[in-house]
């Protein structure tokens, strides 16, 4: 059984490359692996460990500068999620490209779990899926607004195109963890919008503590990780994951005449170069002997 752990923090970090060798070093020690990124405005990642090792990780995350209300979001595995441990430094832990927003100054109201569905169902919410296109397509909240962005950096730009379509709405925003909300409802009170509300905890949360028979989420849910996505009680999904381009599939897609294993599926076969397709044909070649040999191809 591998334990993991979601989390984000958004606080200030004078110096994160300080804070990068020991965090690092830890993470080896204990057995854990993942990613977290550091930056000025925080910290935020998945890790997955033993319980003895997770635990002693987290609690070095807390003891960090303005890290000690940190929270985080615990699910389980059957096989190992992360190959390896990178701990990196970033300008931002989500990018969104807006040096203004600072979610440690001020967020929206957050809503509880078992409060969500109350919320979204007035008729004088509008509730937007923070998410990326490929995210959405596998699963979202019953009647919520898909922007239809490629990355979270677009959300600024879809919201100055449509702002005027929600004037008189409150706004509700939700995505997986809670780490962009905490971003853009911050993005959107700096626009003067009075009354934003966002998803405590994120679907993650929700999917969580409310029941399938009382959920108004269709589909499944999105992670990046090797589970590559949810469903209600956190269990694994049914997607796999193409590592050509990072976008879930179904296991009967591999049966699509444009998938090939590590080098296209049906999301991405148009946009590859044949450049791109011999070189992902010598990464997956390098796998298949790293895993003969029984070591692990980096």
């Amino acid at each position: 059984m591998f334990h993991i752990a979601a989390l984000y923090h958004f606080t200030t970090f004078d110096d994160p490359a300080a804070l990068q060798g020991p965090l690092l070093a830890l993470c080896e020690e204990a057995g854990v692996t993942g990613t977290l990124l550091l930056a000025g405005e925080g910290i935020n990642g998945t890790i997955a460990g033993p319980r003895e090792g997770l635990d002693r990780v987290l609690a070095h995350v807390q003891s960090m500068p303005g890290c000690a209300g940190l929270e985080w979001k615990e699910s389980t595995a059957t096989v190992p999620p992360f190959r390896r441990m990178k701990v990196r430094l970033k300008r931002e832990i989500v990018t969104m490209g807006q040096p203004q927003v600072r979610p440690a100054e001020g967020t929206g109201t957050y809503v509880e779990a078992q409060d969500w569905n109350a919320l979204i169902e007035r008729d004088d919410v509008a509730v937007i899926d923070t998410r990326n296109d490929y995210e959405v397509a596998i699963g979202s909240f019953r009647g919520s607004i898909d922007p239809q962005t490629k990355s979270f950096g677009e959300f600024p730009e879809w919201w100055a195109a449509n702002k005027a379509r929600f004037a008189g709405k409150k706004i509700a925003m939700f995505c997986t963890g809670g780490i962009r909300c905490e971003k853009s409802t911050n993005y959107l009170i700096g626009e003067g919008v009075e009354d934003v509300f966002h998803l405590k905890g994120g679907i993650l949360k929700y999917l969580e503590e409310v029941p399938q028979e009382a959920s108004t989420w269709d589909g499944e849910c999105f992670v990046f990780d090797q589970r590559v996505s949810v469903g209600h009680g956190l269990e694994e999904g049914p997607h796999l994951l193409c590592h050509a381009c990072r976008r879930p599939i179904l296991p009967e897609d591999r049966d699509r005449p444009e998938y090939e294993e590590g080098v296209t599926c049906h999301h991405c076969a148009g946009e590859k170069t044949e450049d791109d397709k011999a070189r992902f044909r010598e990464r997956q070649k390098q796998i298949a002997l790293a895993a003969k040999r029984g070591t692990t191809h980096m």
